[in-house]
This record gives C-alpha cells, structure tokens and sequence, in this order.
C-alpha cells in the first residue's frame, strides 16, 4: 500500500488532505561552502514562520510540500517541530539544487553514489536525525541540460526507481523540462514520478500539453496576486484538454530569508486557499475539479509507492 513520508513518519496518503505542494519555511542563499545551521537562531525561524502556518491550518490546508532542498537552507529538525505545533503533515526533500548551491563533491561522485545517498535519506533519515525525506528536489537552467546538472537528474531517477519517491524538478523553460524527461526515460524511470516545477514560467502551453500526456505531472506554483489571468488562462487550457489528473497548484511562498531584514519580506501561505481558489468558483470551475488538484493530485504525486 502507498503512503505519503511526512518530516513526522508516513502517514495513508488520503491523510494528506488539502495541500500545498511547493513552498519554503526558510532559505539561505549565502552558497553552499558558506551555509551553515550557525548563521540563524531555530528559535528566530521557529517563532516566525510558525503563525503562517497556523494560518493556513485554520483554513483548511492538511499538507505542505517544503522544497528547500540541502545546502539551501533544509532545516529538518525545524520542519519537524513547526510540523507538530501548526498540526500540518509536512514533506522535506532529499536531492540537490544548482550551483551556487551545490557541495564539491557532485563533481566527484557518479550518479549511483549521488542515488546511495539520497536513498539513505528517505529510507534511514537525514543529518544523524530519524526524520526522512518524502520526496527528491533538484534543478535544471533553462536550455538544454548541462553536463553535471545530467548527472543530478540521472541519480534522481536511479533513487526514484529504488524508493518510489517523486521528483520534484525546478525548471524554467519547456526545452529543460522536456530534456530531463529525455532522461529520465533512458534510465527507465516512471514519468509518473515527475513533476515539472515552475511549469507556469513556459508560455507554450503545448508543451504543458506533452508534459502531461507523457505523464508527468505539472507545477502551476507561481500563484500571487500579480498574475491570476495568466495562472487562470492556464488552468483553463488544463481543464479544456481534459489533463486535470496531472495538474499540481502551489505559490512558491514564505520565506525567512536568512542573514536579511524579515520586515515585509515574507509572504503568506493563504493566498491561493483564501483568494485564489473562490475565484476559480466564481470563474465556473467546479468543486469536484479543486478537489481533485488540491486534494486528490497531490496525495497521487507524493504517495511512495
């Protein structure tokens, strides 16, 4: 039987309720020679981004997908806590981000040593913690794949294959995503278990269409207040196409933003329950539709199988 893997232990995949499948609780930025866990107060970042979440909580949201990968800013112990205090079942990753965010040794190590690790993340627990990863997070450029980023996807996949977990790619353009499918396919793995972060940022919307008849799923996460005709229009081709079944929504929000000024830098999670989903009612939308992306898709996308 499937089950989704919270920072807190698994849990049946209809648990996961009302979710939000790409946010942040934190980042860091300062690269990945410099991150450390020295340069916040967890107390600071507790106390902070707890109310968000709690808000989101008293409006109906069960999941949280949290895609601060490794040497970014993953706090799992944090995640843990704030998961226990707000009642959210929420996901950390296991993977790598892109340079600057990527350690030395991505440049030494095969894939299936790069897949070893992350494997022992989801299946043993992260940092010396018993708190395991729920999913995979990595990263392409726009374009064509780059060498070392080839690398990442193809460990991606290789611990995919042996865990079940999902992949969560940032991409930014349709030639990326398209390319990492290319991948992902040479090494045999399931494009069930993609999903194409920042989908929204491609404007072809026929690439949004061959994405999803692939079998991947894709990522609408931009939703804010500055673009809901374009989010809209694109949801809109989604339901005509009949792809609903392998669309996701999020925000891409938060965040405590470590060594800046927190004054009016962090954005909320409420945005897309609060405002955005009764919009979708009054643009004729069904209920039955929201339901099956904000309920059924994501509990689909992030169950390990």
């Amino acid at each position: 039987m499937g089950k989704i893997r919270t920072v807190l232990g698994d849990i049946p995949p209809e648990k996961f309720g009302l979710a939000l499948v790409h946010e942040h609780v934190m980042c860091d930025f300062i690269g990945a020679d410099k991150v450390s866990k020295g340069r916040y107060e967890v107390r600071e970042v507790y106390e902070t981004m707890l109310p968000y979440l709690k808000e989101i909580r008293q409006l109906g949201v069960e999941g949280f997908v949290d895609c601060t990968p490794a040497f970014l800013g993953r706090d799992v112990s944090l995640l843990a806590d704030l998961s226990k205090a707000s009642n959210i079942h929420i996901l950390t990753n296991t993977g790598l981000y892109k340079e600057p965010y990527l350690p030395k040794y991505v440049w030494e190590y095969s894939a299936g040593h790069l897949a070893d690790m992350w494997i022992k993340e989801i299946e043993q627990g992260i940092d010396w913690t018993p708190i395991k990863a729920g999913f995979i997070k990595i990263a392409v450029n726009p374009g064509k794949v780059i060498p070392i980023q080839q690398k990442i996807v193809r460990a991606a996949a290789l611990c995919s294959l042996s865990t079940g977990a999902a992949i969560a790619c940032h991409t930014a353009s349709g030639i990326a995503a398209i390319n990492v499918m290319e991948i992902l396919e040479d090494e045999r793995a399931d494009l069930g278990r993609l999903i194409v972060v920042h989908c929204d940022a491609e404007e072809d919307l026929n690439i949004h269409r061959e994405i999803a008849k692939r079998g991947a799923w894709i990522e609408y996460d931009s939703v804010g207040e500055g673009n809901v005709e374009k989010i809209l229009k694109m949801i809109e081709f989604v339901a005509n196409e009949g792809l609903e079944d392998h669309l996701l929504l999020s925000q891409d929000a938060g965040w405590y933003n470590v060594g800046e000024p927190l004054e009016g830098k962090i954005r909320s999670y409420a945005y897309l329950v609060k405002d955005f989903l009764p919009m979708m009612l009054g643009r004729d939308f069904k209920r039955e539709f929201i339901e099956t992306i904000m309920r059924r898709n994501p509990a689909k996308a992030f169950q390990m199988k």
